[in-house]
């Protein structure tokens, strides 16, 4: 374990230039840059609200920032695994000709992901001033559904560049996967609305218990229950140590498939 600390901390200086590489490829040739990771989740909050708050009429009060909080937590992770899926096939040739730490391309990914999480947050913030929405001390807890969300999706961002090295059709089969995932995470709809057998579903989505704990610091002003909190620490440590173990289980094929 010494040795793999070691290692991160002589390889810090390479991980900060992956992540800037990453964020300036993400946002090369466009005008506003960075700006759309604060704009889109405006934009799309604002198509969502008006078309659902006018067909279903979600009992939600101010139902355009319970949704923007969906967003923001399944785009995060959205973004993160599907980007952190082709971290190690798309920098084939830096492996190839020296020797980097491989985890580091995976952390890489997730943590530009996150720097865009943190201008989405910032979207968040602005709506609640915005609509007048009550801010609460709780919002400071937000840090902790945020932590372990970035932590669930390292994880699991670990296990699927593990396997795309050698299945390639998962790339193209994650799509469908996160499709089906949002439908089963309570984005846009109330948990309320559903009958108990969905509701039962949808709580094993690791998600839905990060989302319900994010919404509730941030626009409830609730402190999340400890029930609540040891299962989203139980997850989140269940798919973060597969992930490590999965990883480091194959990542000496690497070389041989990449």
């Amino acid at each position: 374990m010494s040795t793999y600390i070691q290692n991160f901390i002589k390889f810090r200086p390479l991980l900060n230039e992956l992540i800037s590489r990453d964020i300036k490829i993400k946002y090369r040739k466009s005008v506003l840059g960075v700006l759309w990771t604060l704009l889109n989740p405006l934009l799309m909050m604002i198509v969502l609200s008006v078309v659902f708050s006018n067909l279903f009429r979600f009992d939600i009060e101010n139902f355009p920032l319970y949704l923007l909080s969906g967003q923001i937590i399944f785009n995060f992770y959205n973004d993160a695994t599907s980007t952190a899926m082709s971290a190690i096939v798309g920098n084939a040739a830096l492996i190839k000709k020296v020797y980097v730490p491989k985890y580091l391309f995976v952390i890489s990914r997730v943590f530009s992901s996150f720097i865009n999480l943190m201008a989405s947050f910032t979207a968040l913030m602005l709506v609640m001033v915005a609509t007048r929405a009550e801010l609460h001390w709780s919002v400071l807890l937000s840090v902790v559904p945020l932590a372990l969300l970035m932590l669930l999706s390292l994880g699991i961002g670990l296990i699927l560049a593990a396997l795309t090295v050698k299945f390639r059709d998962i790339m193209h089969l994650y799509s469908v996967f996160t499709t089906v995932l949002l439908y089963l995470t309570p984005v846009i709809y109330p948990m309320s609305i559903l009958p108990e057998w969905l509701e039962k579903v949808v709580l094993l989505n690791p998600l839905t218990n990060i989302l319900t704990m994010f919404r509730d610091v941030m626009i409830n002003g609730l402190i999340f229950d400890v029930w609540s909190l040891i299962i989203a620490v139980a997850e989140t440590a269940f798919f973060l140590a597969l992930g490590l173990y999965v990883f480091y289980k194959n990542q000496d094929q690497f070389i041989l498939n990449i």
